[in-house]
């Protein structure tokens, strides 16, 4: 077998925050008094990865894999979700290299979680958790980010597609 060149997808996704829901992120339920509303769990850390996977492989975006709208998918876990990419990569012989996250939030402290966060993501897609990295940074005061009204993540993934060589191809 012989590898083709690498493939690389960028993703984005931003939720707004609101009371009385769970905050989940990378995966993680994090201490805080607003939550991310969206129609899954909201986990925008997720769906950035997702989103950048799917272009990465050639999948389209999340909301063609995931529809919003389905009830299947009604406050799904966006790991279970993420697992779901992960197979859907596999079936077209497409192998993860490493994933780079980035959460944009002014609160709460996530640093705290971060190793957690790459266990967690690391573990639904089959990965080393050193092929996962996730860091956090603020919007320094500007935008809906800093007036805590929501969250936002955006991931790159690169991957490599294995091909097969035909004996034919060979000679």
């Amino acid at each position: 077998m012989e590898t083709e060149p690498l493939r690389v997808g960028i993703g984005w996704d931003s939720h707004p925050l609101v009371s009385g829901q769970r905050l989940v992120l990378g995966g993680v339920d994090i201490p805080h008094d607003k939550g991310l509303s969206g129609w899954s769990d909201a986990d925008v850390a997720i769906h950035a990865v997702i989103d950048a996977l799917c272009g990465a492989g050639g999948l389209g975006d999340i909301g063609a894999l995931f529809p919003s709208g389905e009830l299947e998918y009604k406050d799904a876990s966006s790991l279970v979700l993420l697992g779901k990419t992960a197979e859907l990569l596999r079936a077209k012989c497409i192998r993860v290299a490493n994933i780079d996250i980035t959460i944009i939030a002014e609160a709460p402290k996530l640093s705290p979680f971060i190793p957690e966060m790459r266990t967690r993501i690391s573990r639904a897609l089959g990965l080393h958790s050193t092929q996962v990295t996730v860091k956090a940074t603020t919007t320094n005061g500007l935008g809906f980010i800093s007036r805590e009204e929501g969250m936002a993540a955006q991931a790159v993934a690169l991957v490599r597609k294995k091909r097969i060589i035909r004996r034919s191809e060979e000679a």
